[in-house]
């Protein structure tokens, strides 16, 4: 029997509380179970989350994640790797059963999530550590990686990107951190009428019946933006800073580069991967993919606009 399996098992053993939710995200039902005999791990660590809370799920669920402080690490484990997610380290382990475990750790280096994931991510189990914020944090990371792996298989796509909803489209902005994505959908929202935020870090964009929408997601970086809407994707923007201000429509090679390296994934793993360039090559072959070479300025928003909203 797999570690990953013990490990789960005596995990459940004489447990006294089981806490069911249910939540919708981009249309894929999910499940959240704490699991637990003290009360340190409650839904009050996930206060973006209650927009997208159901009764129950309606659909078979993308996957669902028990939260159990006794789940202990995996004996036997590869190193995949560990990669910096700009808030701390997350380390990645393979199982022998080909699921992972993840060491999720905060900006201070702390521990604060340990999580455990079958192959396709449909089963996932987690410990948290520490005080509100250490779990929170965790917890957060946790579902956001789940999430993103899990949704993979269900043409479905976690972005880093600000997005902004104007006259029923999406567009959603994507750049390095820290070259100013925020800036550009804030100059949107002062000088083009009707422009709102859609989400800030992590909308989600997924195909459905050959069509790509965009989602808000419980997930905006530090911009407290948790819209459970969705609207057709309209364009997708690169920014790039530049001394004066310029927009180009990409090619589609131009355009599967510059969009494939805003999406969460595992690049290392070949099936995940595999997935995730399908869904990006239907995006390209439906939805323009721009660079925006711009200062931050009102004049740049104003081209942008006049190109993406109108093409």
């Amino acid at each position: 029997m797999p570690v990953s399996t013990l490990n789960r098992q005596k995990a459940s053993k004489g447990r006294s509380r089981v806490d069911n939710n249910f939540f919708r995200i981009a249309g894929h039902d999910i499940c959240l179970c704490f699991q637990d005999e003290d009360q340190h791990n409650t839904m009050g660590l996930l206060p973006s989350f209650g927009p997208f809370r159901t009764e129950g799920a309606t659909a078979p669920l993308l996957f669902s994640l028990t939260v159990d402080d006794s789940l202990r690490p995996a004996k036997e484990k590869s190193l995949v790797r560990k990669f910096d997610t700009g808030n701390g380290d997350t380390v990645v382990y393979q199982l022998p059963d080909g699921g992972y475990q993840f060491i999720i750790r905060d900006i201070h280096n702390r521990d604060c999530c340990l999580l455990i994931s079958n192959k396709d991510f449909s089963d996932c189990h987690c410990a948290l550590n520490g005080d509100w914020v250490m779990r929170s944090f965790g917890l957060n990371d946790a579902l956001m990686l789940v999430f993103a792996f899990a949704g993979s298989f269900r043409q479905t796509l976690l972005i880093h990107a600000s997005c902004i909803l104007y006259q029923g489209y999406g567009y959603p902005f994507i750049a390095q951190s820290g070259t100013g994505k925020s800036t550009h959908t804030s100059l949107w929202m002062k000088h083009i009428e009707g422009a709102q935020l859609m989400n800030d870090d992590n909308p989600i964009v997924r195909i459905i019946d050959g069509k790509p929408f965009i989602f808000g997601s419980p997930w905006s970086g530090k911009t407290p933006c948790y819209r459970n809407i969705e609207a057709p994707l309209g364009a997708v923007t690169r920014i790039e800073r530049a001394p004066k201000n310029s927009i180009e429509r990409l090619a589609p090679v131009q355009a599967f580069a510059s969009l494939l390296p805003a999406c969460s994934s595992m690049m290392w793993d070949s099936t995940i991967y595999d997935h995730l360039c399908t869904t990006v090559s239907q995006i390209i072959e439906t939805t323009p993919i721009f660079t925006l070479y711009c200062l931050p300025d009102e004049e740049a928003a104003r081209i942008c606009h006049s190109t993406i909203a109108h093409t």
